[in-house]
């Protein structure tokens, strides 16, 4: 855990964080802890979800566990209403998770699409329908989706992954264009490749290290999970007040291959 001094530009306010049980997610709970939000941190996992919040909590800031498998309708819909009860408002919410179930199209099964579609893209719809009656209630609200690099310009043999994350592009542009005369900002970050254990899993399958993906990248290296929370943080701050429907990618100059 970092010693740096944190803004409390998130102060009074309520974070709820989907796919907060590690790599990114974990990193995004952390940073907007630190700038002073109670964050709410939800995964299906529930080790890896009281792992996130046991470390916030023993830097003596505030988080709490909600699990939730968000492949779920119902289960979306619980989480707001949990949430709320517990809490009384929403500011901001980061709709984080993902799978990526890979291969091209011939080698997927419709579970692989189902799924794929539930957790990146339904949810949201979901998360987002419940949310926004309670944000339009208390004047406004921030919404920041984790879209991908690859759902902008595809990699291949990922279709459902990336049809999944450019659906998620759209449904951000869309949903700030409904929303934001109700002062409900809604963008998404597009990572390139960043070191989170998905990352590694996929190095090691290809026989790979970080240190080759390093290569890749013009910048010279991967992008880390701290570096997109930041973005994370500073699109649901007040200081991004004017930006509503961004696609913001974060990749080092990554092209996809």
């Amino acid at each position: 855990m970092s010693q740096k001094e944190y803004l409390p530009r998130f102060a009074g306010k309520v974070v709820v964080v989907t796919g907060a049980g590690g790599g990114i997610g974990t990193a995004i709970a952390e940073r907007f802890a630190r700038e002073g939000g109670q964050v709410i941190v939800t995964d299906s996992n529930e080790q890896g979800a009281k792992e996130t919040t046991a470390g916030i909590i023993a830097e003596g800031l505030a988080a709490a566990t909600y699990l939730a498998d968000i492949s779920s309708g119902e289960a979306c819909r619980k989480l707001v209403a949990d949430v709320i009860s517990d809490f009384g408002k929403i500011d901001v919410l980061i709709n984080n998770a993902g799978i990526n179930r890979r291969g091209p199209l011939m080698e997927l099964t419709q579970e692989d699409w189902d799924l794929t579609l539930a957790v990146n893209v339904t949810s949201m719809f979901h998360l987002c329908q419940a949310t926004i009656p309670h944000m339009i209630k208390s004047g406004g609200g921030a919404i920041v989706n984790t879209a991908s690099q690859w759902g902008l310009h595809p990699a291949p043999g990922h279709i459902a992954y990336n049809v999944s994350k450019a659906a998620v592009a759209s449904f951000t542009e869309n949903l700030a264009r409904d929303y934001a005369p109700q002062k409900i900002r809604v963008n998404a970050v597009c990572p390139g490749e960043i070191g989170t254990p998905m990352l590694q899993k996929a190095a090691e399958r290809k026989g790979l290290t970080f240190a080759d993906f390093d290569k890749m990248v013009p910048f010279g290296r991967i992008g880390r999970p701290d570096e997109v929370a930041a973005l994370m943080a500073f699109l649901a701050s007040d200081e991004a007040e004017f930006m509503c429907g961004s696609l913001v990618e974060i990749t080092g100059a990554q092209p996809v291959a």
